[in-house]
């Protein structure tokens, strides 16, 4: 029977970062990265399973060369702190979560055997020896939370040698013993600044040389950080914004710079980038950005969140709008900017009595 491969990326620090940060964030950041890892399988592995915070790969019957296992992992490592370098930069939300993201770190284990299957529900999944093999050398003694781990089986088989070095790897030999067994492996720490990591998406950094167009303030007895993500998170928006017939944006994803939603009011699209501006020290700004509006070229409206105290803060909204025909700039000057302050003084009412009914 021919033998096949094993490779399990893990993320590191899961535990530490779900019981100390706020769930729902953590969650998401955790699925994305998840994702990251998935797209980033080139060598066409079979996915066993989503083992909470690591991903059981497996190819069924066949190994990998050396050059190709080592570029998997390469390409993998690349991508997982590529997108946490991304979500570091572009992060507007304040939250341990989000902050505490890039601490987060990468192991992979690659194993190999002769495999069997089992099938519940229609699912066929790796069973067997093997498969508890590569699970308990996710549990072993190197000194690093950001490596890769191939075991001496596979290690036989493509042939690396324990001394391997190149800019990214530094191979080094181990063991651990699990239930009475011994079983060795080869290891390397990875480095990140060695990696190549990926260029970061372009976003759109405002900056106003005017005052805004209009300004309108509120006071909200709740948290600054809560409020924030009542603006940001867009599954509170319908319920307390009227009008809205729904919003479409990717649920498994936090927002940052550069996300995209859309907003369908009375059948038409509305689209939105998060944009942010430069602020004051110990304040907090989410910004939007469309030019879906027929009346105006370009929209850019900003909430400046100032705490105040540990349960109240005020919110500064400054909307500015760019206008390159004379009709729309008279239509904006005699009707258009009331009836735009209306809708905002509006939004900012229902989010105020929508912040109360959460607080009771």
């Amino acid at each position: 029977m021919s033998k096949s491969l094993l490779f399990i990326p893990d993320i590191s620090g899961f535990t530490k970062f779900i019981q100390t940060t706020e769930v729902e964030h953590s969650q998401h950041v955790i699925a994305e990265l998840l994702e990251v890892l998935i797209d980033a399988n080139t060598q066409g592995f079979q996915l066993a399973e989503v083992e909470g915070d690591a991903l059981f790969f497996y190819k069924e019957k066949e190994l990998l060369s050396l050059e190709m296992i080592l570029a998997q992992v390469e390409m993998m490592f690349t991508a997982f702190h590529s997108h946490l370098k991304l979500l570091e930069t572009n992060r507007i939300c304040p939250c341990n979560a989000c902050k505490t993201a890039p601490n987060l770190q990468l192991k992979i284990v690659a194993h190999c055997g002769e495999l069997q299957f089992i099938t519940v529900q229609d699912n066929r999944k790796p069973f067997g020896t093997e498969v508890i093999e590569v699970h308990r050398l996710m549990k072993n003694s190197v000194d690093s939370d950001n490596y890769v781990l191939i075991s001496k089986a596979l290690v036989n088989e493509i042939g690396l040698p324990l001394d391997y070095r190149s800019k990214l790897f530094s191979f080094n030999h181990g063991k651990d013993s699990y239930d009475g067994k011994e079983i060795e492996y080869a290891y390397s720490k990875i480095k990140n600044e060695n990696l190549k990591i990926n260029p970061l998406e372009q976003v759109k950094k405002i900056h106003f040389e005017r005052s805004p167009n209009l300004v309108v303030q509120r006071e909200f007895p709740v948290d600054a950080f809560k409020l924030i993500e009542y603006l940001s998170n867009y599954r509170y928006r319908t319920q307390w914004l009227d009008g809205i017939d729904k919003i479409e944006f990717n649920e498994t994803e936090v927002t940052r710079l550069g996300t995209e939603h859309k907003c369908v009011v009375k059948g038409s699209d509305l689209d939105f980038i998060t944009i942010t501006k430069k602020a004051k020290p110990g304040q907090l700004v989410y910004g939007e950005f469309t030019s879906s509006p027929p009346v105006v070229d370009e929209l850019y409206q900003f909430y400046i969140i100032s705490p105040m105290t540990d349960n109240y803060c005020k919110v500064d909204v400054e909307a500015y709008w760019i206008i390159s025909s004379p009709i729309k700039k008279l239509i904006m000057a005699t009707f258009g900017k009331i009836a735009f302050k209306k809708t905002v003084d509006h939004g900012m009412d229902s989010l105020l009595e929508f912040t109360k009914k959460r607080r009771d």
